[in-house]
């Protein structure tokens, strides 16, 4: 029961930090800064404490669904944390390094050549894609932790 208990804390800690950091404080900024470099630049730190945040949540998820005694673990469950921590791990490791090269590129005016606008463009798309995926699993997530 104890060990139940906790996983669903570690889910609510993680879904609720998606869906509080992607869908209120990054668009917040953009909404409420006029300088769109600063925001950026604050959003990614936003993003990339996130993937931290996700990736150690999935580790004590996956130990704690291991370490559970005497109760059966969803099948289903498991893969839905594998999964998110899949999108978790794309999105900082295989995507953030790119945009991150591109916005330095930019220099501090943060003005991109046409090229590179669309470069970030697509990879944002892609990122942002990976993200909401991974939130719609994170409610699944909720709804299936006991």
């Amino acid at each position: 029961m104890r060990a139940s208990r906790f996983k669903l804390l570690i889910v609510t800690l993680w879904v609720g930090s998606l869906w509080s950091i992607g869908y209120i404080a990054a668009p917040t900024l953009f909404a409420t800064l006029s300088d769109r470099v600063l925001a950026g630049t604050i959003a990614g730190s936003l993003f990339r404490i996130e993937a931290w945040l996700s990736i150690g949540c999935a580790v004590v998820s996956l130990v704690t669904a291991k370490a559970s005694t005497g109760e059966t673990v969803d099948k289903s469950w498991l893969r839905l944390v594998w999964v998110m921590l899949a999108c978790a791990l794309i999105g900082h490791f295989a995507l953030h390094p790119f945009m991150t090269a591109i916005r330095e590129a930019a220099g501090p005016d943060g003005v991109m050549n046409s090229a590179s606008r669309t470069q970030f463009g697509i990879l944002h798309g892609v990122s942002s894609a990976i993200y909401l995926i991974q939130s719609l699993l994170g409610a699944a997530l909720v709804v299936k932790s006991k």
